[in-house]
């Protein structure tokens, strides 16, 4: 069963054949601010998996090492890619069915907010320095 998302407006749609390697937390500070959020969850998934439905999203540089997909309509941010990765990661809030996707561990633990209650007891590691 294809994996399936959209973003607020409904202008970007998408869609994954291949199944998710990973999914986790991560509370960077890049993260948090280019979701709006107190942290992200990201579902990695093969880059060539993925088929635009509809129109790809614009995307803008985040860092020297990746970008940032975004519906340029609505601004609903849609995936993160490392320059050279095979995966991208997709925001878990642009899945149809976010609920079978469960965080397996948290990233960029220096920037979790010490209210951030969410998935207690996995584990976790700072951010590495890629750049």
């Amino acid at each position: 069963m294809p994996i399936t998302g959209t973003c607020f407006c409904g202008a970007i749609r998408y869609s994954a054949s291949a199944k998710h390697s990973r999914v986790h937390y991560c509370h960077c500070g890049m993260c948090r601010r280019a979701t709006g959020g107190p942290f992200a969850v990201l579902v990695w998934l093969p880059a060539s998996s993925i088929e635009w439905a509809t129109r790809l999203p614009a995307s803008r540089r985040s860092s020297p090492i990746a970008q940032r997909g975004f519906c340029a309509s609505c601004g609903t941010p849609i995936y993160l890619k490392y320059d050279g990765a095979e995966e991208m990661g997709v925001l878990i809030g642009t899945l149809e069915h976010p609920e079978d996707f469960v965080p397996q561990y948290h990233y960029g633990t220096e920037g979790r907010l010490p209210w951030a209650d969410c998935g207690s007891g996995l584990p976790g590691s700072p951010t590495m320095e890629r750049f």
